[in-house]
């Protein structure tokens, strides 16, 4: 299976002035294209070599493949998990699942951003369901995944240093600041929540 990098979901420059496009460029072309392009040399034969990224995730039987499908396949979901309309109040079912499972929306957030500070050098931080049926806010250490403990996704940040740096320095925490602010993706989150919810009932359609 040959891998392509999948287009960005919107403009290079439409999460300005948070990431610049100077930042995602870089992020997007350098970081995540070249994780594709080592991971199809590194699949093109072999007992890999008909896996899609998903399997390849959770089966590769091999570090490097495994790092780099990982990577890959973490770099497209949080791409599709910020937007230029992004930010301010989830929708309104959202808004319920996240005051019951965190206490409120601005619990969530705050719960989120100490994660993220804790991450000791490079990672993620996951909004994810857990095995158990319940939202958690997970955290992984370079190409880690949730799903392979059984967790499914739902949002996730980069913290590693690439995703920032140029736009922030050192400051990651007003780099998370900003993307929960003003550019997570709640649409994104509650079309994942109604699409996997394994607890009670599933979320209910935005009205």
């Amino acid at each position: 299976m040959i891998f392509t990098l999948p287009p960005l979901p919107y403009a290079m420059d439409a999460l300005e002035p948070h990431v610049s496009a100077r930042t995602l460029a870089c992020h997007y072309q350098n970081h995540h294209g070249e994780y594709l392009r080592r991971l199809n040399s590194a699949v093109k034969s072999g007992p890999n070599a008909r896996k899609t990224l998903d399997q390849l995730v959770l089966t590769a039987g091999d570090a490097d493949v495994f790092n780099l499908a990982a990577q890959a396949w973490n770099h497209g979901f949080y791409w599709n998990g910020l937007s230029p309309q992004g930010g301010g109040e989830p929708p309104a079912a959202l808004e319920e699942v996240l005051s019951d499972q965190f206490g409120s929306v601005h619990a969530f957030k705050e719960q989120l951003a100490t994660a993220a500070d804790a991450v000791f050098g490079s990672g993620w931080v996951w909004l994810i369901e857990s095995r158990e049926g319940h939202l958690a806010i997970d955290t992984s250490h370079n190409a880690g995944n949730p799903m392979t403990d059984d967790n499914i996704p739902l949002w996730v940040v980069d913290v590693w240093e690439h995703a920032y740096y140029l736009d922030y320095q050192h400051d990651r925490g007003r780099y998370i600041e900003n993307i929960l602010e003003y550019l997570i993706n709640w649409r994104f989150i509650e079309q994942n929540l109604q699409a996997t919810y394994r607890a009670g009932s599933p979320v209910p359609e935005a009205g």
